[in-house]
Order: C-alpha cells, then structure tokens, then sequence
C-alpha cells in the first residue's frame, strides 16, 4: 500500500526547459497538476520570449552544422539510441504519464510508452529505405535526360502537442521530423509536461548534438505557443489538437507561409447496421466511445443503429458504460480515468446541462462522479448516453470530448451516411456490418479521413492518417510523415 500511495501522489520536482542541450530554468513556474486527485505533482518553468528565441537559434545552429551534415546511418542510429532509451526508463515514462493524465496504468503500459519508442524505430528506418521517384525523358536531340527527387529537410520544425496522448503523440512528430534531418523545438501541453521533459533528458543521454531537439514549456496565446507559431525562425509547423487553435496557429503562421501539418477535432460519427456481429460491435463502440474517458480525437461522439437493433443497442451499451471502474490508475481492475483537468470537467458538465435543456433523455450518467476519497477532488464525471436529441442541437453537433455520445436510430443506409457527413468535422468513422458490398460501399461515401469497418483503433502507423473539413489538412504515418517533414526537390540531369 505505501508504494501505491507514493505512486497516486508522486515527488513533486522541477521540469526544466531543455535548449541547446542545456536544461534551462525560468523565473516563472507553473503547476503540473494530477487530474486524480487535484494535487501538484510538478512545478514546471514557464519559458519567456527570449528563450523561444534562444530555441530557434540553437535548432538553426545545429541544423547547419551537426544535424543535417550527418550520414542518414549515423542519424538513424541516435534515433535507435533515443528509442532504448525510452525503454530503458520505461518506469519513469510510465509513472509520469500515469501522474499527468490520470489515464489506466495498464493503457499507457501497453500502448503509450511502447509507441513512444516505436515511433522512434519506425521512422528511422523509414527514412533509410524510403525511396523516391526517377523518371527518363526523351528530348529533341535524342540524347534524354533524367528527372530524379531527393528529399531536403525544411529546417527548423516546431512541434505542438496535445494533452490526450502526450508522448504518443509528440514522438509521433518528432521522430520523422529528426529522421528527415531537420532540427525540432518542441512544445508540450502545459497540462502534460513530464514524459516530453523525460525525453529531453534520453536525448541529451543519447547524445543527440545540443540544438538538434529543444524543448520550451508554457501556454498557447502571449506564451511559447504563439511565439513558436509566429517566428519568423521556424520552417514548418505541426500541431495536434482543438479546431479553434489550430485556426489561431494558422493565423499566426500566415505572415511566413510556412509548410503547417494540423491534426485537429472530430465528431466522429459510428454506423452499425442491423446485420453487424452485434457484440463485436457493442465492444467496439465502447471502446471507441469511452477510451482514456472520450479523450481521444478519434472517439465516437454520435452513434447511428439501424432501428431493428436500436433499443437492444442502447440497453447493451448502457450496461458496458455502467460497468467502467473508475479506479485507482495504478490499479489493473481500473478501466476508466478522469478528465484531464478542472476546467476541462467544467467544459464536458457543461455539455451535459445543454444536452439535457435540448431535449436529451439521459439513458445513463450526466453527472460527477462521487467516490468519498481524494478523487473527489480530482476531475471525474460519469460515463454518459444520450437519446433523443435533434442532429440540429449543439450537443449533437460540438466536440465535447469527453465520455459520451449520442445514439440515435436510422432505417436506410442513405440516410445513415447523409447523418454521419453532417458535420464540420471529418476526422474517423466506424462502420459495423457483415455485408462486405456495403462495408466498401459506406466507408467511401463517408467524409472522413479514417474508416474503420467492423474495428476501431486498428492502426498500421504507414498508412495515412488525418482528416477533412474541420478535422485537420495534410496526412501524417509512413511516407506521409516524410512527405510533410521534408520537401521532395526534383533534380533534371540532360545526358
């Protein structure tokens, strides 16, 4: 039980910034807090302007000089380096993404420190094996010429990552962006700053040349957010996380017409047809509703069953929903975490008093969940399920982003995928059904970036990944990812 305690409520240290190999203390701090229970478990050094700045600088110094010099062997080598030593700290990532997010330990043990380091590997020889086009042309004289592409780094990249999935999801942007040859900077959210502060210090311990990755700790608007997105010193721009921020970050990018990647919200919409394996989908939307409590881009927020199935569907995720154990995380029993922080919980209870004002019936939850312990003062709410509402009400219609979905009934299949695009959002849907013709048939008439028919969450990391309208531009994953990080440059030899 005492390493249970220290592990709920862990030592709180000092998360520095990390430039030009140096880790660098500011005369601000900030609290890291655990959304378990509302206690700090961090105080993190805010970076001023000037060390943003200092960032760039360094990131630029070491492109030119250490980084993109470097044989591809030699660079993909330190990256294989960083990923052991992930693994060799594998411990520490854990307990620090366990302590920032609130999420299940055994989740983040099987799936978000494991791909921290496998990002790492992935690209690194990705890079090594990625080919490239060459094409033979005739000309007047007879002799030809030969058309081939190289890939050329842009140079200084800033990474913004979110909160959900913070070292899979930073790693997912930092390892090609390295293996590609550019130099990084690198800003974690301020809710989840100790595996990207973890990882500055595997860095520096790989020996990765000093300026190559730098790591600035802060905010989004006045703080290194805004900074990063607007210096004139960063080549290309890569963020992940809410629609609206992205549209500021773009903004502020405008003025240098820099290369931006953005992965931004959803309201994904889930189908399941009368004629689906009717447990394999109720698991699948369970999870695909609940995971790390709705957190997730790619989370089902509105449900569409064909009518025949539409009650039994309701009552049967109902019981799933009532059956999540919201334990403690180091717990294995534990299956459902808190939100990431106070005022996200304010925002999803707020979402849950406007459903129930729109007309909502509430199958189940809708509330806070009440434990008689610390947690109380940590950020949970209540698993919920709507009915009832209008594909009109904001409820159904806004990214909540938090353990919950609508479900609704539908009796043909154009008007199932006439519902699921409309949306502002384009980012994932899951089809659930046994006839293979329709599978094929819904997946391409649905605008989304991701179809997943019959699974949710099944990833190959070489396929593209992204989304459409509201959901995001370009595609991350495999040459996707390399395609992004670097420019293909066309180079015309006449024989």
């Amino acid at each position: 039980m005492a390493t249970r305690a220290r592990e709920i409520a862990p030592e709180v240290r000092e998360l520095s910034n990390y430039v030009g190999g140096r880790f660098e203390a500011t005369g601000s701090l900030f609290d890291d807090i655990m959304p378990v229970n509302g206690a700090p478990v961090a105080r993190v050094h805010e970076a001023d302007e000037a060390l943003v700045d200092a960032a760039v600088e360094a990131a630029r110094g070491a492109f030119e000089g250490a980084w993109r010099p470097l044989p591809v062997a030699e660079r993909c080598a330190l990256l294989h380096r960083v990923a052991d030593g992930i693994e060799a700290r594998f411990d520490e990532f854990l307990a620090a993404e366990v302590a920032d997010t609130g999420k299940p330990a055994q989740v983040a043990r099987q799936i978000d420190i494991p791909r921290g380091a496998a990002n790492f590997r992935l690209f690194a020889d990705l890079f090594k094996t990625a080919g490239t086009d060459c094409f033979e042309m005739d000309t007047p004289d007879g002799r030809g010429a030969l058309n081939y592409s190289v890939r050329e780094p842009h140079g200084v990249v800033g990474v913004i990552a979110p909160w959900n999935l913070p070292l899979l999801l930073l790693t997912w942007k930092v390892a090609p962006a390295l293996a590609s040859g550019n130099t990084v900077i690198a800003k974690p959210s301020e809710e989840t700053p100790a595996t990207a502060t973890l990882l500055a210090e595997v860095m520096d311990a790989a020996g990765v040349p000093p300026g190559v990755f730098n790591l600035v700790h802060g905010f989004g608007p006045d703080s290194a957010g805004e900074w990063l997105s607007r210096h004139p010193g960063i080549d290309a721009l890569t963020f992940t996380g809410e629609s609206r921020t992205g549209a500021a970050i773009m903004r502020a990018a405008a003025d240098t017409v820099k290369p931006l990647s953005f992965e931004l919200g959803g309201k994904n919409a889930a189908v399941i047809f009368a004629d689906a394996d009717f447990e394999a989908a109720i698991e699948g939307t369970t999870r695909s509703v609940f995971a790390n409590c709705g957190q997730v881009c790619l989370c089902s927020e509105r449900v569409y069953v064909e009518r025949p199935i539409f009650e039994r569907f309701v009552e049967a995720l109902k019981a799933q929903a009532e059956a999540l154990v919201p334990a403690d995380p180091w717990d294995e029993a534990c299956t459902l975490g808190p939100l990431i922080s106070a005022e996200h919980r304010a925002k999803v209870l707020g979402y849950y008093d406007l459903a129930r004002d729109e007309g909502a019936e509430v199958v189940t939850g809708g509330g806070v969940r009440r434990f008689g312990d610390a947690r109380d003062s940590g950020s949970y709410v209540e698993p919920t399920i709507w009915t009832g509402l209008d594909d009109s009400a904001r409820a159904a219609r806004e990214e909540i982003f938090g353990p919950v979905c609508h479900i609704a009934p539908f009796d043909a299949e154009d008007e199932a995928v006439a519902r699921a695009n409309d949306s502002d959002y384009g980012l994932a849907t899951a089809v659930w059904t046994r006839d293979l013709s329709r599978a094929h048939r819904v997946a391409r008439r649905i605008q989304a970036g991701i179809c997943w028919v019959n699974c949710w969450f099944l990833r190959d990391l070489r396929t593209p990944f992204g989304g459409v309208k509201l959901s995001g531009i370009g595609r991350e994953g495999g040459l996707h990812s390399l395609n992004f990080y670097a420019e293909q440059k066309n180079i015309c030899v006449k024989l």
